[in-house]
């Protein structure tokens, strides 16, 4: 929608500053122009004619995290994100594309074997130093003005992708429930050991399971404000659920789970696919919610090592996106052998956002020190989520502090 036609939701804000509290980029920047209220301000500028499209947005527009912290402290409830990302969009077909993500958007996130062979290049590159001499040359900042720095976040990558296994596409369970298993693309390539733990979980509490031929889920390019890309990444996934036979479609990756959900949003209502969406929608649990749901969820397997002291981080898409906080903790508190400690701001974002660190290293590195922080004062050894570019987030910046924790996606403490 254009930002034009949101005036009415615009005006609602009444620069009250509880947005700043929230604000993670605020707190790290200082700026009005890194909070919801300056970010609001410069769209009623643009509605009202007293700024034009160009460049200078591109800044506040696309330094938003997108975490959603803003809103759950506006008393108007104002959707910022929802507004930035149509400004995002707006600003691509006001001041242009980038052609990299052009690139991604078009023909690596909807082929997920291409996908998989771009990963292998960047791990080979990773493994034989080659990446080290472009960073030296100055070819890595191609792909992002800060990816020099950014490229060590993913300190290797796994040896093969889960997908990359002969394992079959229906695997039989022992449970009742027909589910078909999305793999995003973060678990499938940077965590396929996430992936196994989530199968061998899932075959407990299905009779099917069935690993599903998807692509990426969108929220990539939608992010970005690619929202044509999205809706075409979404259609091609919503084939895959034609013909009813899943009672639930599972994913691990709580990023994924999110805007699986939202899918209906993309499609107008006069649009066939709309339907095919609101079914594909209301079949969506994220892994923590289906199996706090069913028998399983009441873990009984005693953790290896002798004394477990875990937190969780909440993945912004998991929390604000879909409210999930009750059902992982219930399940870390119900194993053996595991003290918890609440994490202080568990819901605070870990600075990763996707790609985000790409173009706003510094600004993603000063938020993820604060998540540092708060794990440090748990003592706690093990930090449990559910989302896997969260996992990545965090486990770079424990290595960066050398601290002596553990991060890993809930399928793999409770499998």
């Amino acid at each position: 929608m254009e930002i034009e036609k949101q005036y009415d939701q615009i005006a609602r804000c009444n620069r009250c500053g509880f947005c700043q509290v929230a604000c993670p980029i605020f707190r790290a920047t200082g700026h009005e122009t890194g909070v919801a209220r300056g970010r609001i301000a410069l769209l009623r500028a643009i509605v009202e004619g007293r700024l034009e499209w160009d460049r200078t947005l591109e800044e506040p527009l696309f330094a938003c995290l997108l975490c959603g912290a803003c809103t759950a402290n506006c008393f108007p409830a104002v959707g910022t994100a929802d507004l930035i990302l149509d400004a995002r969009s707006q600003y691509l077909d006001q001041v242009g594309r980038n052609k990299l993500h052009k690139l991604l958007f078009t023909h690596l996130l909807p082929h997920p074997k291409r996908l998989r062979l771009a990963a292998r290049a960047v791990a080979l590159g990773k493994r034989t130093r080659l990446s080290d001499i472009a960073r030296a040359l100055g070819m890595l900042r191609i792909f992002g003005r800060d990816f020099p720095r950014a490229e060590e976040i993913v300190d290797r990558f796994p040896e093969r992708a889960f997908r990359d296994s002969d394992e079959p596409r229906v695997v039989q369970g022992t449970g009742d429930l027909r589910l078909g298993y999305f793999v995003g693309c973060g678990t499938d390539i940077l965590c396929p050991q996430v992936a196994e733990a989530t199968l061998g979980i899932l075959c407990e509490i299905a009779a099917t399971v069935e690993i599903m031929p998807n692509c990426c889920c969108g929220l990539p390019p939608m992010s970005y404000g690619d929202q044509a890309a999205a809706r075409e990444l979404a259609a091609k996934n919503l084939r895959l659920f034609a013909d009813g036979r899943f009672d639930f479609i599972v994913t691990d990756c709580s990023s994924c789970a999110s805007f699986l959900k939202k899918y209906p949003s993309l499609f107008p209502e006069d649009d066939p696919r709309h339907d095919s969406a609101r079914g594909w929608a209301a079949a969506v649990r994220d892994f923590p919610e289906l199996v706090a749901s069913t028998a399983s969820g009441s873990p009984s397997r005693p953790m290896e090592t002798e004394e477990v002291i875990a937190t969780y981080h909440d993945p912004c898409h998991a929390s604000r996106g879909q409210g999930i906080v009750r059902q992982p903790r219930e399940l870390l508190r119900s194993l053996p052998g595991v003290e918890y400690r609440e994490l202080p701001e568990a819901d605070w974002c870990c600075g990763g956002a996707g790609s985000y660190a790409l173009s706003h290293y510094d600004l993603s590195r000063k938020v993820l020190d604060r998540k540092i922080d708060a794990v440090e004062r748990t003592g706690a050894n093990l930090l449990v989520t559910s989302c896997p570019a969260c996992i990545v987030q965090l486990s770079y910046g424990l290595r960066k502090r050398a601290l002596p924790v553990r991060v890993c996606h809930i399928a793999e403490v409770i499998g």
